[in-house]
C-alpha cells in the first residue's frame, strides 16, 4: 500500500492514507506501551492535563485512544470488531476522513464530486439488489429512512398537507399497518400473517373514514428471519392505494443468483431499507432506503433528497467500500453467510429435542432454534378437561422450565463456540431461543463451516444434560413437597433440578425479609453437600420472591436418585439445626454442671477429712501415718455427661478401668450412610439393578461379620467409648503418700487383670 500511495499526485490524500494505515496499526495492536514522562515544566493547575504545554503529537493521542478502547489491563480482554475489519473496513473509515477533506473544495468542484458519488452509489445498489430505476436516501439511523417514507406517503395522499399541516389528518386519520413480527416500537397497528385478515382490517378502516396509508412488510424479520407474503401484500396495496415498504435481512439475498419468490417480490415494492454495512462487515457505513417516486418536489419536502453537500457525502464510505470489494466480494460474503445458516439448519433437523422456529426459510441467513421436550401423551378420554386445566398448567411449567434451560444452553454455546456469534433472546410466543445470524456477524468474527460443525457437536453434548434435568424437575418437586421441613421454591430462571429451602422451627413463612438463622443453617448445609463430592453442583442464594436463603441444585448429567438427594438435604439440615441449638444451650448447661460438680467435690473432700482424721492432714505426721497405715479409700470423682446434661460418678471407671457408657441417645438416621454404595459409586447415583448382583451377594457375608463384632461385650471395646472428664479428690503432696497411692494402683491393676481373664 505504501508503494501505491506514492503514485497519488495529491500529497494530502497520500498523507491521509498513510496516516490512516499507521493509526489503524496502532489501534489494532492490543498490547499497550506505557511511556513515562519526565522533566515536565510547571503549568497552571486550572488547565486540564491533555491541554498543557505545547500540545500532544499524533502518536500520543492515538495511544490514548487505544487505551480507552481496550480498557484497563486488569479487565478481561474482549474481542472487538475493529480487530477483524480488514482492508475493506479501512476503506470505509477512510471515507469519513475524505469527507472532511472534500468539504474544503470550492463549491463547484464540491457539487460535481458529491453528485457523482451519490449517483454512482445509488446506481450500484439498485443494480446489485435488483431495484431498477430507484432513488436512494442514505441515513445513519436505521429507522430514519422509514420515517422519511412515512412523510412522503402523507404528502402524496394528502394534497393540502403542505398548507394545513396535521389538521388535514383529523377528517381522515392515516393508518400504518405493520407485520406482527416487526421490530417493537414501530407502531400500534399490527397485521397478521393471514392476508385475508389484513384485508378485513383495511376494509373496516375505510368504512370508518380512515385512510390506509402505509404497510410495512418483512423480508426476514430481525428475530427469526420470517418473510411475509410480499407478492400478495403488493396486490392488496395496489388495490387500496397503500404504500408498501419492505425491510429485513433476507433482502441481502437479492444479490445472489437464486432468490426465493417471496423475497424476489420485494423488488416491486415502493421502498425498501438495506443495511449493507452490517451485511458486509463494514464499519461506520450508513443504511440505505431505496424508493420510487416521480415528484422531486415531494421527495425534497419529505427530506429524502437534499441540496447540501454534507448530506450527499454520507454515501462516500459506501462508495469507497463497494469499489474495493467488487461484485464478487459482495456476492461472496452474502453467499457465505447463507451457506453457513443452511448448513446449521440442515444439521439441526437431524438432532432430537431441537426445534427450528422457521424451517421453510431455507434461503434465510437467520436460524433460530430452541431445546424442547414433548409432554407425555394424555388419555383421549380426558383431553377436553386436560386442555383447560391440567394440560394448561403442565404446558406453563414446561415452558418456564425450557426457557431456563434454553438460556443456559445459549450461554454455554456462546462460551464454547464464540466464533458463531450466537445471541439469546426472549420471544413472546416461543419463549427463550438461540439465534444464529451469520450475515450480521460472520465477517467480523471470521465464522467458517468448521465452526458450525463444532456448534452442532456442542449442542449434541449438552442434550443429555438438558433432557435428564428436565425429567428430574417434576420428581424433585414431588419429593420435596412430600418431605417434612422442606419447601419447594419455584424459580423460573433457575436451569437446574430445582430450588429448596429448609424451614427451621423459628421460620416465619409470612415474612419476605432475610432470616439470619435460616441463612446460617443453609450455609452449613451447602458446605456439607459440597463435601460429599457428588456430580451435582450446589449453590446458595436468595429466594426468587424474597430475601430468604435457599439451596440451588444444578444440572444433572446422569440418572440421579432424587429421593436420596432430598432425604440427605432434609436430614443434614435437621442435624445442623439441632447442633446449633445444642451449642446455644451448652453454655448454660456446662455452667450449671460445673457449679454442681464443685459443690459435690467440696462435700466429698469434707467427708474424706472426717473419715481420715485431722492428723493425716498434717504434712509430716500424715506422711508417717499413711506409710504405716494406708487408707483404703475408694477413688471418687465426677464426670459430666454432655448428652444427658448431668453429673455421674466415676466409681465404675476406677473399678473396671473403663469408662461407662452412660445415657446414649439413639443414632440419627442419615440418608447418605444408610445406603450401601458400590466401590467408586458417587452420592445420589441410582444403584445398578442386575449387572452388579454378584458383587452385592458377595458383600452379605462381610456385613454379617461386622454385625457379629458389634455384639461382643462392651468391656472388650476400647475405641468407641464416651469421652468423660473425671475429677479425682485432692491427693497429698507428700512423697510417702504418693508411694502409698502408687502401691494401691498396682493392686487395683492386678485385680483388674484377673477380672478380665475371668471374663475371657
Amino acid at each position: 500500500m505504501d508503494a501505491s500511495l506514492e503514485k497519488i499526485a495529491d500529497p494530502t490524500l497520500a498523507e491521509m492514507g498513510k496516516n490512516l494505515k499507521e493509526a489503524m496499526r496502532m489501534l489494532e495492536n492490543s498490547p499497550r506501551r506505557i511511556e513515562e514522562e519526565s522533566g515536565k515544566k510547571p503549568v497552571p493547575e486550572d488547565i486540564p492535563g491533555p491541554l498543557q504545554g505545547s500540545g500532544q503529537d499524533m502518536v500520543s493521542i492515538l495511544q490514548l485512544v487505544q487505551n480507552l478502547m481496550h480498557g484497563d489491563e486488569d479487565e478481561e480482554p474482549q474481542s472487538t470488531r475493529i480487530q477483524n475489519i480488514g482492508e475493506q473496513g479501512h476503506m470505509a473509515l477512510l471515507g469519513h476522513s475524505l469527507g472532511a477533506y472534500i468539504s474544503t473544495l470550492d463549491k463547484e468542484k464540491l457539487r460535481k464530486l458529491t453528485t457523482r458519488i451519490l449517483s454512482d452509489t445509488t446506481l450500484w445498489l439498485c443494480r446489485i439488489f435488483r431495484y431498477e430505476n430507484g432513488c436512494a436516501y442514505f441515513h445513519e439511523k436505521e429507522r430514519e429512512g422509514l420515517a422519511k417514507i412515512c412523510r412522503l406517503a402523507i404528502h402524496s395522499r394528502y394534497e393540502d398537507f403542505v398548507v394545513d399541516g396535521f389538521n388535514v389528518l383529523y377528517n381522515k386519520k392515516p393508518i400504518i399497518y405493520l407485520s406482527a413480527a416487526a421490530r417493537p416500537g414501530l407502531g400500534p397497528y399490527l397485521c397478521n400473517q393471514d392476508v385475508a385478515f389484513l384485508e378485513k382490517l383495511i376494509k373496516d378502516d375505510v368504512e370508518r373514514g380512515r385512510l390506509p396509508l402505509l404497510l410495512v412488510a418483512n423480508a426476514g424479520t430481525a428475530a427469526v428471519g420470517h418473510t411475509d407474503k410480499i407478492g400478495r401484500l403488493k396486490e392488496l396495496c395496489e388495490q387500496y392505494g397503500i404504500w408498501l415498504h419492505v425491510e429485513g435481512v433476507n433482502l441481502a439475498t437479492l444479490a445472489l443468483g437464486y432468490v426465493s419468490s417471496s423475497v424476489l417480490a420485494a423488488t416491486k415494492c415502493d421502498s425498501m431499507t438495506l443495511t449493507p454495512g452490517l451485511w458486509l462487515g463494514l464499519p461506520a457505513v450508513p443504511a440505505v432506503t431505496l424508493y420510487k417516486h416521480d415528484d422531486p418536489a415531494l421527495t425534497l419536502i419529505a427530506g429524502l433528497t437534499s441540496n447540501k453537500p454534507a448530506d450527499k457525502l454520507r454515501a462516500l464510505p459506501l462508495w469507497l467500500s463497494l469499489q474495493y470489494l467488487g461484485l464478487d466480494g459482495i456476492v461472496g460474503r452474502i453467499k457465505h453467510a447463507c451457506q453457513l445458516s443452511q448448513r446449521l439448519q440442515e444439521s439441526l433437523k437431524k438432532v432430537d429435542h431441537i426445534k427450528i422456529l422457521v424451517e421453510d426459510e431455507l434461503s434465510s441467513p437467520v436460524v433460530v432454534f430452541r431445546f424442547f421436550q414433548e409432554l407425555p401423551t394424555l388419555d383421549p378420554a380426558f383431553k377436553v378437561a386436560a386442555v383447560s386445566n391440567i394440560a394448561a398448567a403442565a404446558v406453563g411449567r414446561e415452558r418456564h422450565s425450557c426457557d431456563a434451560l434454553n438460556r443456559w444452553l445459549g450461554e454455554q454455546l456462546k462460551q464454547l463456540v464464540p466464533q458463531c456469534g450466537l445471541t439469546v433472546m426472549d420471544l413472546d410466543i416461543d419463549g427463550t431461543c438461540v439465534r444464529f445470524s451469520p450475515l450480521m456477524t460472520a465477517e467480523a468474527l471470521g465464522t467458517r463451516g468448521e465452526d458450525v460443525d463444532q456448534l452442532i457437536t456442542c449442542i449434541q453434548s449438552k442434550l443429555p444434560v438438558l433432557t435428564c434435568t428436565l425429567q428430574l424437575r417434576e420428581e424433585f418437586k414431588k419429593e420435596v413437597e412430600g418431605t417434612a421441613g422442606l419447601l419447594y421454591v419455584d424459580d423460573p430462571n433457575w436451569p437446574g433440578i430445582g430450588v429448596v429451602r429448609y424451614e427451621h422451627a423459628n421460620d416465619d413463612n409470612t415474612s419476605l425479609q432475610s432470616d439470619p438463622e435460616g441463612e446460617k443453617i443453609h450455609t452449613g448445609l451447602l458446605k456439607k453437600l459440597n463435601e460429599l463430592e457428588s456430580d451435582l453442583t450446589f449453590k446458595m442464594g436468595p429466594e426468587y420472591k424474597s430475601m430468604k436463603s435457599c439451596i440451588y441444585i444444578g444440572m444433572a448429567s446422569d440418572d440421579v436418585d432424587v429421593s436420596e438427594l432430598v432425604e440427605t438435604i432434609a436430614i443434614t439440615a435437621r442435624e445442623i439445626e439441632e447442633n446449633s441449638r445444642l451449642l446455644e444451650n451448652m453454655t448454660e448447661v456446662v455452667r450449671k454442671g460445673i457449679q454442681e460438680a464443685q459443690v459435690q467435690l467440696q462435700k466429698a473432700n469434707e467427708e474424706r477429712l472426717l473419715e481420715e482424721g485431722v492428723l493425716r492432714q498434717i504434712p509430716v505426721v500424715g506422711s508417717v501415718l499413711n506409710w504405716f497405715s494406708p487408707v483404703q479409700a475408694s477413688q471418687k470423682g465426677r464426670s459430666f455427661n454432655l448428652t444427658a446434661g448431668s453429673l455421674e460418678s466415676t466409681e465404675y471407671t476406677y473399678v473396671y478401668k473403663v469408662q461407662g457408657t452412660g445415657v446414649t441417645p439413639p443414632p440419627t438416621p442419615s440418608g447418605t450412610r444408610s445406603k450401601q454404595r458400590l466401590p467408586g459409586q458417587k452420592p445420589f447415583k441410582r444403584s445398578l439393578r442386575s449387572s452388579d448382583a454378584v458383587s452385592e451377594t458377595s458383600s452379605v457375608s462381610h456385613i454379617e461379620d461386622l454385625e457379629k463384632v458389634e455384639q461382643l461385650p462392651s468391656g472388650l471395646e476400647h475405641d468407641n467409648l464416651e469421652a468423660q472428664c473425671p475429677e479425682q479428690p485432692c491427693r497429698a503432696a507428700d512423697p510417702v503418700a504418693r508411694q502409698t497411692e502408687a502401691l494401691q494402683d498396682e493392686e487395683d491393676d492386678h485385680s483388674q487383670v484377673e477380672e478380665l481373664e475371668r471374663l475371657r
